[in-house]
């Protein structure tokens, strides 16, 4: 029986089909708890990787085979994002229960209501400059191969995951400026859509924020924060973080840990 029980859960940037995405940290997750609505808010799967390189591990079909599971029971709405945008083209069709659309209004118990989307669309890098866009993903998958290898020294000293590409986005300068300008130019856009707040990810960077009356959520990802955005059935919301414990003998041990960041629904 799952241990977890909420209202809504909002999950994103999986990338499956590349190294990277965390499937059994991810399964584990899946597979604890229960919600009422599942929102998968884009680049679930990595068409720019699968394009490149070919190759789907087994471990990404249990990701897959689990959410068609949880359908059964769970509302689940996927919403397309930059890497898996050839989804788009099944907007308005639904396969196993999930539901394909280009965004989502969802209400919380107080009437709040909060647009849903990937977040790419405000990200200029990748609406006018897809070059740019490319570089950074070149640069991003550069700093998780360098993790790996400094991971592994950890691991043989004793020490615990770090991530090296989460650690220079919240040191240096630029990346900084960057994510406080996005998560700004989100809320902003929200204003506009004549919502209470907007529910993202695409950055990789999980957060709970308030800019003046407009709630700012991003659930992060599936390949370092291993997080979620959850809803309690009171309404309050929350980042999770569901880090695994593992070695490469033994990735089926997780330990749970919390990151305690609640937007009270009464607010």
């Amino acid at each position: 029986m799952s241990s977890l029980r909420y209202r809504s859960v909002f999950l994103s940037d999986f990338h499956l089909g590349t190294r990277w995405c965390r499937a059994k940290s991810l399964v584990s997750f899946l597979g604890s708890m229960e919600c009422e609505k599942l929102y998968l808010i884009g680049d679930i799967i990595d068409g720019w990787k699968l394009k490149r390189s070919p190759g789907w591990p087994n471990s990404h079909n249990s990701v897959i085979r689990m959410i068609l599971k949880l359908s059964k029971k769970t509302q689940v709405l996927y919403i397309p994002g930059n890497h898996d945008e050839f989804m788009k083209e099944f907007s308005g069709y639904s396969f196993g229960g999930v539901k394909i659309c280009e965004n989502a209004i969802h209400t919380s118990p107080e009437g709040k209501r909060y647009l849903v989307v990937h977040g790419h669309e405000f990200d200029v890098a990748v609406m006018y400059k897809p070059w740019l866009a490319f570089l950074g993903d070149r640069a991003y998958d550069f700093a998780l191969h360098l993790n790996t290898g400094l991971n592994a020294v950890r691991s043989f000293l004793g020490f615990g995951y770090w991530s090296l590409s989460e650690f220079l986005k919240r040191k240096v300068k630029d990346a900084v400026k960057f994510i406080g300008n996005y998560e700004e130019c989100v809320a902003r856009a929200a204003g506009k859509y004549g919502v209470d707040g907007v529910i993202c990810g695409h950055i990789h960077n999980p957060s709970i924020r308030r800019f003046k009356e407009i709630d700012y959520f991003n659930c992060g990802d599936w390949v370092e924060s291993c997080s979620a955005l959850v809803e309690h059935l009171d309404g309050a919301m929350e980042i999770i973080r569901w880090f695994d414990k593992q070695t490469k003998k033994d990735e089926e041990s997780v330990v749970y840990l919390e990151e305690r960041s609640a937007v009270s629904a009464a607010d």
